[in-house]
């Protein structure tokens, strides 16, 4: 397996946004309702689809017309090469994926309830040991306006995010290579990476472990973790979103359901993606949480990622 790498400046000079974190395969079975214990069923359908927040983020970024790149390790083999492939066949750029040809790629088998819109989600980690610091010294940093971390393994991820820091500090702020991060899972080594993103992104999930009820308590309890100037945010489901900017403005969007519930896999990626996008572009905060919100919501309503935008 061989990443073709696509390092120099993006035809017309424009910028790339980068994902760093887990790309792997979902084995998607779609049934008409969730089954019980020790049954039998058929599924409605069944398919290959790449996943990963990192890689879902990048699909997404790419579909609104984005220069992107993603950066992770990835095993050899069938289900490697199709991963690949499918980066490819978005346009993001593989240049920085790292080979690892001694280990297995993460697996996750997906059941998708047809009448719930749910979906349980089966992870098999394997032994693919995450990018580290030193591969991120091969990143060309002045190709990049914005580069997002998925909350992996944070003391490497916080020595990448140092080096973002110390070359930003010799630049003008146009420059200048914004970084952001998602904790999504509640674990305690990932909250150090808080306190380094300029945006940082919150889930539901790990708001709950920290005992909060709703997004508005969750960042106004957790607001004192990030950095002076930073943005938290925090997306709650149908619930809408909720974000905090440098100037502690709490700003709401609500959320933009789907008429019927079709695939909620990746809605969160799809959200993280989106605002990205806005913000990048020099959107409002306001902007940003709103049009993430409405493409997560046509997410939702969409087998895959193909036509949400």
């Amino acid at each position: 397996m061989a990443a073709a790498a696509r390092r120099g400046p993006v035809p017309g000079g424009e910028k790339r946004i980068m994902c760093v974190g887990l790309v792997c395969l979902d084995i998607i079975s779609v049934v008409e309702a969730y089954p019980a214990e020790d049954s039998d069923i058929r599924c409605v359908s069944q398919r290959w689809q790449r996943g990963g927040n990192a890689s879902n983020s990048c699909t997404v970024l790419a579909l609104l017309g984005v220069p992107c790149a993603f950066m992770g390790s990835l095993a050899t083999g069938h289900a490697a090469d199709f991963v690949l492939a499918d980066l490819r066949r978005y346009g993001v750029d593989v240049g920085h994926v790292v080979p690892q040809p001694t280990s297995c790629l993460p697996t996750s088998i997906v059941i998708a309830s047809a009448s719930r819109g749910t979906r349980t989600i089966l992870h098999a980690c394997g032994n693919l040991p995450d990018v580290t610091a030193r591969d991120f010294e091969q990143v060309d940093l002045s190709q990049y306006k914005w580069i997002h971390w998925e909350a992996r393994n944070a003391a490497e991820q916080a020595v990448m995010m140092q080096r973002v820091e110390q070359y930003n500090r010799a630049r003008p702020p146009e420059d200048r290579v914004r970084i952001s991060v998602e904790l999504e899972k509640p674990r305690e080594e990932h909250l150090l990476l808080m306190g380094l993103g300029d945006v940082v992104f919150i889930s539901k999930d790990l708001a709950q472990h920290f005992g909060y009820r709703s997004a508005p308590e969750a960042l106004q309890g957790l607001r004192s973790r990030v950095q002076p100037g930073a943005t938290l945010i925090c997306a709650w489901a149908e619930k809408g979103a909720d974000a905090i900017g440098p100037g502690g403005e709490l700003v709401h969007s609500d959320a933009f359901p789907p008429e019927t519930l079709v695939d909620t896999l990746g809605a969160g990626d799809t959200f993280n993606a989106a605002v990205i996008f806005s913000l990048s572009a020099g959107k409002s905060l306001q902007d940003a949480i709103t049009f993430g919100c409405r493409i997560a919501g046509r997410k939702c309503g969409n087998q895959g990622f193909d036509g949400i935008v």
